[in-house]
Parts: C-alpha cells; structure tokens; sequence
C-alpha cells in the first residue's frame, strides 16, 4: 500500500516554508493504520526485538501496537519529569538549545534487543539521543523504523550505525 496517499500535506504549517506531514488522516483510517503497523511487524520481526522503544509522543502511536503484534513489550522514552521512577537521561543538541530525553532505569534490561520506532524522521537528532540512551543501558539497538523519512534532511547520515527503514519518503 503507498502510505503517501493516506497522509495530508499542509503548506506553511507550523510557519511559513514548512510542509507539514499529518499523520491524523492516516491513522483515522482504520484499515490503513492496521496495514502501516502490520508493514512495520514484517520488517521488524527479523530483527528478534525483546522490546519496542518509541520516543514521546508519536512513536507510541507506532511503537505500541507494533510490540503487541510481535508480543514483546514497549517502553516509552519521555521528555524530563514525566515518569515517576529512577530514570536515565540523555541531553542533545538541537539547531538553537538542547534537549533531553529520559526513560526509566529498569524498563530495559542489559543486553535485551531493541528496536526503535518512530512516526517520522528528519534529521535524526531525536532518535540518536534515544540511542545512546539505550546504549547507556547496556541493550543492543538491532534497528529503527519510521513511518516517514524526509530523506532531504539526511537524518539516516547520523543513524548509520543502524538498520534503518521507512514505508513512505518524501
């Protein structure tokens, strides 16, 4: 299925010069949203994930019921103050500032394989941090999986230590 017809376009959102991908119009749809998750377990399975990872907050979106189809579990990663034990952080840089990004220090175990999954990616910024957050736990990130590549930002250039895949590219 070509993904790309299920997903609104809009110009100039959220400022001039941006051309906006809303994923509403796809996952609305319920026939599309089951085939994009189940696009996603295809590709996946191979990698043997133990959990799904998915970044706040459009990664649960996709990382959630891809884990149950594959019957492992999902770990959420959240931005500061928003889960409520013992958690490991990672701070990044952004264009102007920085960011971080935590998740809670016994939601994964050493060694434990780790896919990431994500609605879209553009310059990768997010899902290094997430990696070597993970990575600071000692787990294995097997590969990542988006929804949407913006394949003219370059993001999988700051990913290529690895797998990397995208139902739709723009």
């Amino acid at each position: 299925m070509d993904f790309r017809n299920h997903i609104r376009v809009i110009s100039d959102f959220p400022k001039e010069g941006i051309s906006y991908k809303d994923i509403t119009t796809l996952l609305k749809e319920g026939e599309v949203y089951h085939q994009a998750i189940d696009a996603f377990v295809e590709k996946i399975k191979p990698w043997k994930p133990d959990v799904i990872v998915g970044p706040e907050a459009r990664g649960f979106l996709f990382g959630a019921p891809v884990a149950y189809a594959l019957g492992v579990g999902f770990v959420p990663v959240r931005k500061p103050g928003k889960l409520p034990s013992k958690t490991i952080s990672e701070t990044y840089a952004l264009e102007y500032g920085f960011d971080t990004l935590e998740v809670h220090a016994d939601a994964i175990k050493p060694g434990e394989r780790v896919v990431m999954v994500d609605d879209l990616l553009a310059t990768g910024g997010t899902m290094l941090a997430t990696a070597n957050l993970i990575r600071k736990i000692g787990a294995d990130v097997v590969g990542m999986g988006f929804l949407i590549e913006l394949a003219f930002l370059n993001g999988r250039e700051k990913l290529i230590d690895y797998p990397v895949f995208s139902l739709v590219e723009y």
